[in-house]
């Protein structure tokens, strides 16, 4: 549905007026009782790479099925058919898989990025898109330190595809299908506490099978997806270099103290495109 010009106004008005009191009108009600995040712990020393996660998220969401060979030193991407995948890699300890997919960012650079919450936090921890907030601007993408949202240019209705932890499976008290599905037990479920808990333990139980450090601990202020690792993460492909705290922190003295006009601008773009593409709707219904 079409904006008409007083509501494209107020929007942007509330718009402007969330910008211009910043946290406080986000804050958050002090009876409102803070949720512990749910995440995954993948191990890879586990992993088998059969490809039954990427089997499984892939019936799940209704995407074609395409599980290539695993090659090692072919780099499988997700992308807008494909959440996750696996991949393989020649490492000091032989042949090693390894899982990409969303991180679930404790606070996620794509989420701070959109400008109408299409990209959203949840309060169990799972990174969503909502597609009736999304106005295309594909921010969330840039943002991502990961490169994880993808967009599906050749949509007639694109979407931004990515991993949602299958957080409607969540919500009925299921867990993702790819932690379901895995025979390796190579996936875990679980707070974020627990996790981090357990792939501790497994590290100090095992120290000849870990290397020494759960990667999403404190990774971009820390992640909801955690790895573990029989060799450094580099040589499994992951970007070591990766900040330790959340990308959003560099953006908020930025955008408190541009004019609210350059942030709001894309905003402005697409109310002045609906309102334009309903008034000519309108038009055309009363010739």
């Amino acid at each position: 549905m079409g904006l008409d010009r007083r509501g494209f106004m107020k929007t942007l008005g509330i718009a402007g007026v969330t910008l211009a009191v910043g946290k406080k009108l986000h804050a958050k009600p002090k009876e409102e009782k803070e949720v512990e995040f749910y995440g995954m712990l993948y191990d890879s020393a586990r992993c088998v790479g059969c490809q039954s996660c990427e089997v499984a998220c892939a019936e799940a969401h209704e995407l074609p099925l395409s599980t290539d060979e695993l090659l090692a030193g072919t780099n499988r991407e997700t992308h807008d058919k494909r959440r996750t995948v696996i991949n393989a890699y020649s490492t000091s300890k032989g042949e090693v898989y390894r899982k990409t997919q969303c991180f679930h960012c404790n606070e996620p650079a794509c989420a701070a990025a959109c400008l109408t919450q299409a990209m959203h936090k949840t309060h169990e921890g799972a990174v969503i898109w909502r597609g009736d907030k999304c106005m295309g601007c594909r921010y969330c993408m840039v943002s991502c330190p990961f490169d994880i949202p993808k967009f599906e240019y050749h949509s007639a209705n694109p979407k931004i595809e990515k991993c949602d932890m299958c957080y409607e499976r969540q919500l009925e008290g299921k867990m993702p299908v790819c932690v379901e599905s895995c025979p390796a037990e190579a996936l875990v479920f679980g707070t974020r506490r627990e996790l981090i808990k357990e792939a501790r333990k497994r590290i100090h139980e095992n120290p000849e099978m870990y290397y020494d450090h759960i990667y999403g601990e404190h990774e971009a202020g820390g992640t909801g997806f955690l790895q573990l690792s029989p060799v450094p993460f580099e040589e499994l492909g992951l970007n070591v270099k990766i900040q330790k705290s959340s990308y959003p922190e560099l953006s908020k003295g930025f955008l408190y103290s541009v004019p609210t006009i350059f942030v709001l601008w894309p905003a402005v773009l697409l109310g002045i495109h609906e309102a334009t593409k309903n008034n000519k709707a309108k038009e055309e219904e009363n010739e």
